[in-house]
């Protein structure tokens, strides 16, 4: 069994937390666009009743995949949220805006309000714009503290059918045991009323459900995603590993190719929120995936074959590392993004039961179309990412604010630097010689 510090385990858990529920992912890189190669599953017309539905966000990285997929199906879409990145990415074509804040004390932070200018103190405040309104559903993707939603959830229970929330796998008290369901043991904190969101996000989650299920008993269906990944991601966790292959070379890889990986293309994840929603699916359940184990060895199958398939180096080599050899040479767990050790504290942590969620209709793409996806995508990432850079700063020096040191657009945000890892695989493959000559 592979042994870790407690501040290693930490460390991991707080990156893996904010990484599994897309936390904070959407960014302002995320991009809206429909990227080349990213199609949706389906576009024909939802059968029956065209629905109001309410997605609480909608601009970062999940949302505007939801609002595609359900204005294609023929919905009607009304996005809430603070007015932040329209400015930069413009909102999903055939839907309607209110804006205003999560939280009910706050204000929204757009300057504009149904197309006129307005000052910061007249502009919507909390949830204000919602009231009296009604929906057949809303979509809470963007709940991270139980006295947001509580609130959010309180005011639309009249006039709302169904709040479906997108809560995450990190909800689980433990990660160690491969194949439990979604009866499994949920995080708890000592004191429900803080709100540090990067120290206690599985467990705040986990009361942002119990929050909506309150306020609205019956009538909710909580989704709880893994990593989620595709053409979009800000976070670049997935998108690290079939970039990586592109590049060819000898690649570092953590852990035994056998190693299980778990994780949801944000398309499939859409469609099977908005059918949760067609079809009022009520209950919990665990949204990550394939059905079957992929085996890491099987994923990078995946990433490789992508990167033939679009116009990339075909290659790359993988060099499997130790977890342990890695942790002793200031590597440990989640530092190369996704993977994880198939023993131990996280042997249960790509082997989540998704039976439930397969039964209710979830469907999957393979690992190679969502990586091909991800390819074709992100050249134009690249560009959105260096045009949204130059805006905010611009934005921020009109304003008189510093701007942070940004790294290069091109830069993968998730991973290990190439300096770093051209190191670590020359210091492993000459103990490795040393070992067979010896």
């Amino acid at each position: 069994m592979i042994a870790f510090s407690d501040s290693s385990r930490r460390g991991f858990l707080q990156t893996s937390a904010l990484a599994t529920g897309a936390l904070f992912a959407g960014g302002l890189a995320a991009g809206l666009p429909m990227a080349a190669g990213a199609s949706l599953r389906a576009t024909q017309p939802a059968p029956g009743k065209k629905l109001r539905i309410l997605i609480l966000g909608g601009t970062g990285f999940i949302g505007p995949w939801m609002a595609e997929f359900a204005v294609a199906r023929g919905h009607h879409v009304t996005l809430f949220n603070r007015g932040q990145r329209e400015k930069y990415l413009g909102t999903t074509d055939g839907t309607k805006t209110l804006y205003g804040n999560r939280d009910p004390n706050l204000y929204s932070q757009t300057k504009v309000v149904e197309g006129k200018e307005v000052d910061d103190d007249t502009s919507p405040k909390g949830l204000s714009e919602l009231a009296g309104k009604k929906w057949d559903a809303v979509i809470d993707n963007s709940g991270f503290v139980p006295r947001i939603v509580k609130a959010s959830a309180e005011l639309l229970a009249p006039n709302v059918g169904q709040y479906l929330f997108i809560s995450t796998l990190s909800v689980y008290a433990d990660n160690s045991k491969p194949g439990l369901d979604e009866s499994d043991t949920l995080s708890t904190i000592d004191d429900p009323t803080n709100e540090e969101v990067g120290k206690n996000y599985g467990a705040l989650k986990a009361l942002c459900e119990q929050a909506a299920e309150t306020a609205m008993p019956g009538r909710v269906t909580n989704i709880r995603p893994g990593y989620i990944v595709g053409p979009r991601d800000a976070t670049d966790r997935l998108t690290y590993w079939p970039v990586r292959a592109s590049r060819g070379g000898e690649v570092l890889v953590p852990g035994n190719p056998a190693d299980a990986v778990q994780f949801i293309d944000v398309r499939d994840l859409a469609d099977f929120t908005i059918r949760c929603v067609e079809n009022k699916i009520l209950g919990t359940f665990n949204a990550t995936g394939p059905e079957r184990k992929l085996p890491v060895s099987e994923f990078l199958a995946a990433c490789l074959a992508a990167s033939k398939a679009t116009g990339n180096k075909g290659d790359a080599t993988f060099t499997h590392i130790p977890y342990d050899w890695l942790a002793a040479n200031d590597r440990p767990p989640g530092a190369l993004p996704i993977l994880l050790p198939g023993e131990g504290d996280y042997a249960g942590f790509h082997g989540r039961s998704v039976a439930k969620a397969v039964a209710a209709g979830m469907k999957y793409r393979s690992a190679e179309e969502t990586c091909k996806a991800i390819l074709t995508w992100w050249p134009e990432a690249l560009k959105l990412r260096e045009k949204v850079a130059k805006e905010v700063e611009a934005d921020r020096k009109a304003k008189g604010l510093p701007t942070p040191p940004q790294p290069p657009a091109d830069r993968l945000r998730a991973g290990i630097p190439a300096e770093k890892e051209a190191e670590l695989l020359a210091k492993w493959n000459a103990e490795q010689t040393q070992k067979k000559a010896g």
